[in-house]
């Protein structure tokens, strides 16, 4: 067996089950969250992403609903104990909450470490019935540096925006980590493989980007609103590293990858590499980007 030379390993889990929404299941959701992340971190993993919404459900119905599930960020109950089993198992964690600011509620991606709370990412683009209890995210895009590597975050719809894995790339995330809650669109819900359009976006964008994106998507059926599961590591290239979770798998995926890979992988050949072939000098002021440098 040759030796093995990463720089920056690390096991990467995509967790995907099935929560349920209402104040009576906030307890039992969060039960179902901490014996996932502890199977995961005793199973070797180092970094763990959890679905949109995990701990609380995802569909509400009235906006005074979606406040009694809310919480502050970082000093809510739900983050505070991500931050808890964190240090217990020394991992980070992606997680995603309704998050209260004030009178505004925010869907929100945070992350935590060995060390505690690092850091957030209120959602860019709201789907559907979200824009009747979230405020757009209004912090722009973050990049965190981690031991690990540098851990960039999103949530579900923004996949669809090109523009959103782009920028954080070019931030410079080694991992694009997104908590998810695709739901059903209008058919087909998936290809004859049994893959959904979301997944495909997934992996579009990590081979469009050449990073490493990790999709940890719910499962069941919500207040009428079917889930697609599908959750999934792509590698640098784009592919699918292991397998995509099926539509029902109440699932842990993992992948042992090097993190540092995203910072080498894109040169392809002797005359192509993405991100120097960007035509900056064309597009950049166009589509807002005013050249972000890429710390490579």
């Amino acid at each position: 067996m040759s030796e093995d030379k990463r720089v920056s390993p690390v096991r990467v889990a995509v967790v995907q089950f099935e929560p349920h929404v209402g104040v009576e299941n906030l307890k039992a959701n969060a039960l179902a969250v901490e014996k996932r992340i502890t199977e995961a971190a005793e199973a070797g993993a180092g970094l763990i992403v959890l679905p949109e919404l995990a701990t609380t459900g995802y569909v509400f119905e009235t906006r005074e609903e979606a406040f009694a599930h809310a919480e502050a960020v970082p000093d809510g109950p739900t983050v505070q104990s991500f931050a808890r089993l964190a240090a217990e198992h020394g991992v980070y964690i992606v997680g995603c909450v309704a998050e209260r600011a004030g009178a505004k509620l925010f869907d929100t991606a945070i992350l935590v470490g060995p060390d505690g709370y690092i850091g957030r990412y209120r959602k860019t683009h709201l789907w559907n019935t979200e824009k009747l209890w979230f405020t757009p995210g209004d912090e722009g895009f973050s990049v965190y540096d981690t031991p690990i590597g540098r851990i960039g975050l999103l949530v579900c719809w923004d996949i669809w925006f090109p523009e959103t894995a782009r920028i954080v790339t070019q931030l410079g995330a080694d991992i694009i980590c997104i908590p998810t809650g695709w739901v059903w669109t209008p058919p087909p819900l998936y290809d004859a493989s049994g893959v959904c359009m979301a997944a495909h976006l997934t992996i579009t964008a990590a081979h469009a980007n050449n990073v490493f994106i990790a999709t940890a998507d719910r499962i069941g059926v919500e207040r009428g609103a079917g889930f697609m599961g599908n959750s999934l590591i792509a590698g640098t290239t784009g592919w699918p590293i292991d397998r995509i979770a099926g539509p029902d798998e109440d699932t842990i995926l993992y992948a042992d990858v090097d993190l540092t890979e995203a910072r080498t992988a894109p040169i392809w050949n002797q005359n192509n590499d993405l991100h120097r072939d960007r035509r900056t000098d064309l597009y950049d002021q166009m589509l807002g980007y005013h050249g972000t440098p890429l710390p490579r």
